[in-house]
């Protein structure tokens, strides 16, 4: 995993580098890959990085900077990134949810997980068996 995290970041790279604009695809999967690689700080250098040059992240952005901060036992940022995306008017869905869930979990936030189960299911979205998890 980590290995395929280095190539990702080493594409990213050598793409700015050739003087080749990264777009919001490109960063979610740079994210991505931090997020299997457990490289939670540099998933969220990505996403800041990402910001500054004007591009909004998108759900699945957003969804890959949460489990990476689920990974990376950053339970506060990932609750602090749902926001964000709340208040980019982005929508959740079923895979932010349950890495939320999951990040409350093993932030020991029984009750936050709680209610963003019961947002979740406000929203409309079916808890799955990753979310029971």
């Amino acid at each position: 995993k980590g290995c395929r995290t280095d190539t990702a970041l080493d594409l990213l790279a050598e793409m700015k580098a050739a003087g080749l604009q990264p777009d919001v695809i490109t960063y979610s999967a740079a994210i991505s890959a931090c997020e299997k690689g457990c490289r939670t700080d540099t998933a969220l250098d990505l996403l800041s990085e990402m910001k500054g040059r004007g591009l909004q992240p998108d759900v699945i952005t957003y969804s890959a900077a949460i489990s990476a901060c689920e990974k990376g036992g950053r339970t506060d940022t990932a609750l602090e990134l749902l926001a964000e995306m709340k208040g980019d008017r982005l929508e959740p869905n079923v895979i932010t949810y349950n890495a939320a869930i999951s990040a409350c979990e093993k932030g020991g936030r029984t009750d936050t997980a709680l209610e963003l189960l019961a947002e979740m299911k406000g929203d409309r979205l079916e808890p799955n068996v990753i979310t029971y998890n």
